[in-house]
């Protein structure tokens, strides 16, 4: 079985990846990875253009900068774009695992709801189990965002605006919103990690594991 948990960035996939990895008994990749292993085959050209979310953050050295100089919708479309050049690695990824026997986490903000269904069509209910982790509060995830344990966080080291905090969670917030209502549309269950995250995250194992 091969385990997909989408949802935007800073929403827990990775936490969830690690803890369902460890509970499960399996191993788990994360889709940046994939990105950059395949991003090694392409030229330059090739990958500014496949990779617009990347292109515009190599114009801006902070958080800041590039929060004050694009819209949430303009950064939650060229994140959505960029899924798109890595559903070929996740689906190579997929096959591979799947002839070979092997469960697998794989998890990123790259699998969107459409394009996890794309893979239950190709490879069928029992080999495709997808969940999406979403974000809503706009203003408590700026909150907690000090509350992150994760070594050499990008987003608090390239964050010095408190405003900013809540600007980057207004655009988690639209995007938590598009993944709901894809998900919705393929019957894919979300789970919200607004609040009690350690029990959301316990629910969301048990649904995985079920």
């Amino acid at each position: 079985m091969i385990y997909l948990i989408g949802g935007p960035p800073r929403c827990g996939k990775t936490t969830l990846a690690k803890a369902a990895s460890k509970k499960m008994g399996i191993p788990w990749i994360s889709c940046d990875t994939l990105e950059v292993i395949g991003g090694a085959y392409m030229s330059r050209k090739e990958w500014n253009d496949s990779h617009p979310y990347a292109f515009l953050r190599k114009k801006h050295k902070t958080n800041d900068e590039f929060y004050d100089t694009y819209s949430s919708k303009k950064i939650v479309d060229v994140l959505r774009k960029e899924a798109e050049p890595v559903f070929a690695a996740i689906d190579m990824m997929t096959i591979c695992e799947i002839k070979d026997g092997n469960d697998y986490i794989i998890e990123g903000y790259h699998i969107l709801p459409r394009l996890a269904q794309k893979l239950i069509k190709k490879y069928g209910k029992k080999n495709i189990k997808a969940i999406f982790i979403v974000k809503r509060d706009a203003k408590k995830f700026a909150e907690d965002v000090h509350k992150s344990t994760t070594p050499n966080d990008w987003l608090i080291l390239g964050t010095k605006k408190t405003g900013t905090f809540l600007k980057i969670g207004k655009m988690v917030a639209l995007y938590s919103q598009r993944f709901e209502i894809e998900a919705k549309k393929f019957g894919f269950k979300v789970f919200s990690m607004d609040e009690k995250f350690e029990e959301q995250l316990l629910q969301a194992i048990r649904y995985l594991n079920k």
